[in-house]
């Protein structure tokens, strides 16, 4: 669990970083102030979802920096950094080296897919394979999460709509997605193939989103090593794009591609089965570990 009272390390960095934490249907919002301390948001906020979510009422909701709201002790659970999510949107084969791993062609205008909001979990929420599920595999990508309505935005606008940044990890059960018919949905949408968080990081603190290292562990061995510099289409133009097609609102999220070392990619072919432990990491974004049981 994300210790309440943990300093941070390793590039974190003193963002505002809003959190919900608790039981599983239970959550109440919080922010970890500048000492990395868990505080309770919820006698200002009910939660972290729709117009809350406006950048500008993340920053009065937050002015302090916490120091008027009440210590959380423990180590409680956090679920994912939003209550609601309406479209949870993905961006097929957006890093140049993971198309390359993929032997597929560069796009030529972003590949988008959904998936299913109940796909949607915490950072550290166990993930149990669907009965059937052969080939689950991990994609450790940069979330951008949604803060005010947005229909044709250009790119120049599109950085504005952004509530802030998270980790997903888009969890993908590749024979669902390719080798049946229909649409990657499919593949993507099970319960639990969204881990989100642990944090919604404010834009302010990721100056360049096109340039945060990340990774992936499985059971503690290297398997994604990869930056967000080698997207194909940047944060602003994955907005934008999606944008040309259905209304933006708040609580969106978009997770931008993924960097090569996926199973699908490894010779043999790797994918989860009950036992192994993922854990990602993002720039100034935190971490996740997902522990993975087969029913």
């Amino acid at each position: 669990m994300h210790k309440a009272g943990k300093r941070l390390q390793n590039g974190e960095c003193d963002a505002m970083r809003f959190v919900r934490f608790g039981d599983s249907g239970q959550e109440k919002p919080g922010l970890l102030d500048a000492e990395g301390r868990l505080r309770d948001l919820s006698g200002r906020i009910a939660d972290l979802a729709d117009e809350t979510l406006d950048p500008d009422t993340l920053t009065a909701i937050s002015a302090d920096g916490g120091a008027g709201l009440p210590l959380v002790e423990g180590t409680p659970r956090l679920g994912p950094p939003i209550a609601r999510i309406g479209h949870f949107i993905g961006v097929g084969l957006n890093y140049a080296d993971h198309a390359e791993e993929a032997g597929m062609a560069i796009p030529a205008e972003p590949i988008l897919f959904t998936k299913a909001p109940g796909s949607l979990a915490g950072p550290e929420d166990p993930l149990i394979l669907p009965e059937g599920a052969l080939k689950a595999d991990w994609e450790v990508e940069l979330a951008v999460i949604i803060g005010r309505r947005g229909y044709r935005v250009g790119v120049e606008e599109a950085p504005s709509l952004i509530a802030g940044y998270a980790i997903c990890n888009d969890i993908s059960e590749r024979a669902w997605q390719i080798e049946t018919t229909g649409t990657w949905i499919k593949g993507k949408g099970a319960p639990g193939f969204g881990p989100l968080g642990p944090w919604l990081v404010t834009p302010d603190a990721i100056p360049d989103p096109q340039n945060l290292a990340m990774k992936l562990d499985l059971n503690g061995e290297a398997r994604q090593r990869g930056s967000s510099a080698t997207m194909i289409f940047g944060v602003a133009e994955c907005i934008s794009w999606a944008s040309r097609y259905f209304e933006l609102m708040p609580g969106d999220v978009i997770t931008t591609g993924t960097p090569p070392g996926v199973g699908m990619g490894m010779k043999p072919q790797r994918f989860l089965k009950d036992g192994d432990v993922m854990e990602l990491e993002i720039d100034g974004l935190g971490r996740q570990r997902t522990r993975v049981s087969a029913p």
